[in-house]
């Protein structure tokens, strides 16, 4: 990990000047419009998804239209907050994808996106074959069982009035998965599987450390036998020596239970100690997408290569390379790049191209029109 980010953070420093920010001004323009009646999904449309992955992600995207209201004062024009945009990945059986990128870009909307917590604008989701956007509330209770979540937070994702056994014997209950004593012997087995103690059960969330609160949340969310798990941030609130611990049970009960991981992190070395392949996403869209060694060890795309040089290392001490420039913004964000306010690489032809994520080698793909 520590010679990828070196080899990375010189390779950002080698970049050069960045090109004045006044010549990549973004044109002011009105969003388009939130419906998608002129979009026009990948091919195969809605089709059930092939080959071995578990989850389908395509063309998928979340706009919020705003208040015209701010402050007191009525704003002109209609403001479109585009949270999601246009994103595609796949996830295989058994494999773990990781999502990074810098907080607000938008990782957290997509992993609820996935599991329809919230409606997407436009786009398909495809699990195990069938499509998550047109399930009934049949299929959405299925969904539930085939889907589960570990939130950020361990301290406001417990409910402080219920007992251990109540949380973690809920998803059953809500199920209607066996018998009071079937369900009871089941959440003693979770609490043994997460390295807990049966005794545990009749205990409040505000008995236990933060580490152990994040193991009743993954018991919790393995209650019901799930495919998939979504990970948002599960250690990132964390000690360092408990992270540790955290991450070591989630690859156990990976191997141990089959489990697929959506892995949301902004912790690169937990991401590539976790995960087979990463998706970086900035703006609400991936900018490049690979296997894990491919990411981090030949990093494509000049947001990627600026992630990792940030990295701190004890190894390579000094001061770390900032990225230069102000943010474009996600409101009415107008065509080209959404990172060209802050390359080194940016030209006039960024300000007016929205670069398409594209295979460049062997299965790496990159959303850059200067790779």
């Amino acid at each position: 990990a520590a010679t990828s980010i070196r080899a990375a953070r010189r390779r950002w420093r080698s970049a050069g000047a960045r090109c004045p920010v006044g010549s990549l001004s973004r044109p002011v323009i009105m969003s388009p419009a939130i419906s998608t009646g002129d979009r026009v999904l990948p091919a195969g449309g809605r089709e059930a998804t092939v080959g071995n992955a578990l989850l389908d992600v395509r063309d998928l995207g979340k706009y919020f239209e705003l208040s015209p209201r701010l402050g007191g004062h009525f704003l002109r024009g209609r403001r479109v907050l585009h949270a999601v945009d246009g994103v595609s990945f796949q996830i295989e059986k058994g494999q773990t994808l990781a999502l990074v990128g810098e907080s607000g870009c938008g990782k957290t909307t997509l992993a609820r996106l996935v599991m329809r917590l919230v409606e997407p604008s436009f786009g398909a989701v495809f699990f195990s074959g069938r499509d998550v956007l047109g399930l009934d509330r049949s299929g959405v209770r299925w969904l539930r069982r085939e889907m589960q979540i570990v939130f950020q937070d361990p301290y406001s994702s417990l409910n402080p009035r219920k007992t251990i056994e109540q949380i973690v014997g809920l998803p059953l209950k809500v199920h209607r998965i066996g018998t009071r004593a079937e369900r009871r012997k089941r959440v003693t087995e979770l609490l043994e599987m997460v390295g807990l103690e049966p005794a545990h059960m009749r205990r409040y969330p505000h008995e236990f450390s933060g580490g152990q609160r994040q193991r009743i949340a993954i018991a919790r969310a393995l209650a019901v036998s799930p495919s998939l798990v979504i990970a948002d941030e599960p250690v990132s609130s964390l000690d360092v020596s408990i992270q540790a611990q955290v991450l070591n049970l989630l690859q156990a009960l990976q191997r141990e239970l089959a489990l697929t991981y959506l892995f949301i992190s902004h912790d690169l070395n937990v991401v590539e100690l976790m995960s087979d392949k990463v998706a970086v996403m900035h703006a609400g869209k991936i900018v490049e997408l690979g296997t894990t060694s491919e990411v981090f060890g030949e990093p494509m795309h000049p947001y990627t290569r600026a992630l990792l040089a940030s990295v701190p290392s004890l190894e390579s001490p000094g001061v770390l390379p900032l990225l230069e420039g102000e943010l474009i913004s996600p409101i009415n964000p107008g065509p080209g790049c959404r990172f060209r306010s802050r390359c080194p690489l940016a030209t006039a032809e960024c300000a007016r191209q929205d670069p398409e994520l594209e295979t460049r080698a062997r299965g790496h793909m990159v959303a850059c029109i200067h790779v």
